[in-house]
């Protein structure tokens, strides 16, 4: 026996590798068959996505979900696995809209721990998922973010603008290009802290706080809750507590402002309302925070983009000469232009939320307690505009009903800020495109830039130079502007 095991006339060993190889080849493609029909199959609900099947279809689900993030292979109805929950992904503009429109979809959902490293669970107004709690802190946020903090924004962003322009060779390289993204960081910190605060800063060393706290917010939301107890944590502890640390020294500041001021009402803003209220810190954090996440990243789009479309670039100075510096409403051009760019390329392409009941959408139940991913960004791209792969002024020729258009939200839940971030984002545009024509370095663009997808979307600045060439015009054209 071992003799003819040994004989290589007796077995043809080159055949027993083909076989071998043959059987490998037949047992992966079983397996990948199997999971196939585990991904495609629907679960008792009706919604397509992968089946529990002892715990191996939320694994892959989620393995799939932190690695890929939100993105076009999910389709209009999906089930994900998120934290170990089963979520609903919704990329469908009446599913959408259906959820947006309901106060019972207003609490927000995310990990536990998480949201109690930085200060949001059942708290305030970004993630907090008490909807009580939440409808009381939100009615400081919209009186700050309305009426007359809204009139007062537009001279305030103005003289930000301005005042950064006029000191620009603090944000440019020995070549002269222009950090884009520490400029619109800075302004954006600026007016924030001139509406809703009040106290000399350092922006430079608070923006790098701030973009800590993000990070950690952003790596504690959604992943697993063993990652938040290992080492790999307490960079992001450290972040956390050093925004918050900041904060508090800001805050006593401006008590000492308020105490010694001889009429309080001159003195009542945002966080002098919080502060009589003892509702303090987290909401100030919150409020200091919003417009550095996402507004600089979108307004940094919005540039590159004109940058690269000087068709888009002249349409827009024509409306700009049209209308006087402060008329901001009349500026329709501008406004579809910033619209167009959020469409192509988004910063903040999804919305979470949970079911507080029962319900039903398009068809699908929803259970209590189910979480939910509003998929904007595909939803953006899948119904009524002509172009939605373009970037071209006609995908907002015509009037876009809000139902296939949501970049802030609509409906309770909606982003509290949206009305005073469209009118931010128009001054800055105004103001920096009259003094200066805007370039991209050579080759760079949207498209082919590397990007980072988390809970928004952001430019990688460890793998481009993202910085811009800004040209002053010459002094007829600004006069004549």
């Amino acid at each position: 026996m071992v003799l003819e095991v040994l004989n290589p006339v007796q077995y043809d060993v080159t055949g027993m590798v083909a076989k071998g190889v043959t059987v490998a080849s037949i047992a992966i493609l079983r397996l990948t068959g199997f999971l196939l029909f585990v991904w495609n199959s629907k679960n008792t609900a009706s919604i397509p996505g992968l089946s529990y099947f002892l715990g191996i279809g939320p694994l892959i689900s989620y393995g799939r979900f932190l690695w890929m993030g939100i993105g076009s292979m999910y389709g209009e109805f999906m089930i994900v696995w998120v934290c170990g929950e089963e979520t609903l992904i919704i990329s469908k503009s009446s599913s959408v809209f259906h959820v947006m429109k309901h106060n019972h979809y207003t609490s927000r959902f995310g990990s536990k721990l998480g949201l109690q490293f930085i200060g949001m669970h059942e708290k305030y107004i970004i993630f907090n998922n008490h909807p009580v709690i939440w409808k009381a802190v939100r009615t400081y946020f919209m009186k700050a973010l309305s009426g007359p903090g809204l009139v007062r924004m537009v001279t305030t962003c103005a003289d930000s603008i301005t005042k950064h322009l006029d000191r620009l060779e603090e944000v440019r390289n020995d070549l002269g290009y222009v950090d884009v993204l520490t400029l619109m960081w800075r302004i954006m910190l600026d007016t924030s802290n001139m509406l809703f605060l009040g106290i000399p800063l350092d922006e430079s060393t608070l923006m790098v706080k701030i973009q800590g706290y993000f990070d950690a917010w952003q790596a504690l939301l959604l992943k697993p809750d063993i990652f938040k107890l290992s080492r790999l944590c307490r960079k992001h502890e450290k972040s956390v507590k050093d925004l918050k640390d900041e904060i508090e020294i800001l805050i006593e500041k401006k008590k000492d402002i308020i105490f010694i001021a001889e009429k309080l009402e001159d003195s009542m803003d945002f966080a002098t309302e919080l502060i009589l209220a003892e509702n303090v810190n987290q909401c100030i954090l919150e409020m200091i925070i919003t417009a550095p996440d996402t507004m600089p990243v979108s307004v940094f789009f919005v540039l590159f983009l004109i940058a690269t479309h000087p068709q888009v670039e002249e349409a827009v100075m024509k409306g700009i000469q049209t209308v006087v510096s402060d008329d901001i409403q009349k500026l329709t051009v501008v406004e579809k232009f910033i619209n167009e760019s959020m469409q192509y390329q988004p910063v903040m392409d999804l919305l979470m939320c949970k079911a507080l009941e029962d319900d039903v959408t398009d068809g699908y139940p929803v259970k209590r307690g189910t979480n939910i991913i509003l998929n904007l960004g595909r939803m953006h791209r899948l119904e009524f505009f002509p172009k939605p792969n373009e970037f071209t002024p006609e995908n907002f020729a015509k009037n876009v009903p809000y139902r296939y258009f949501q970049p802030f939200g609509f409906g309770p839940r909606a982003c509290a800020g949206k009305y005073i971030a469209m009118v931010m984002m128009k001054v800055i545009l105004v103001t920096l495109l009259r003094r200066f024509h805007v370039q991209t370095l050579q080759g760079r663009c949207v498209e082919k830039m590397q990007k980072k997808n988390d809970l928004s979307l952001h430019p990688d600045e460890t793998r481009d130079r993202l910085e811009m060439i800004f040209i002053p015009r010459n002094s007829d054209k600004c006069l004549e502007c």
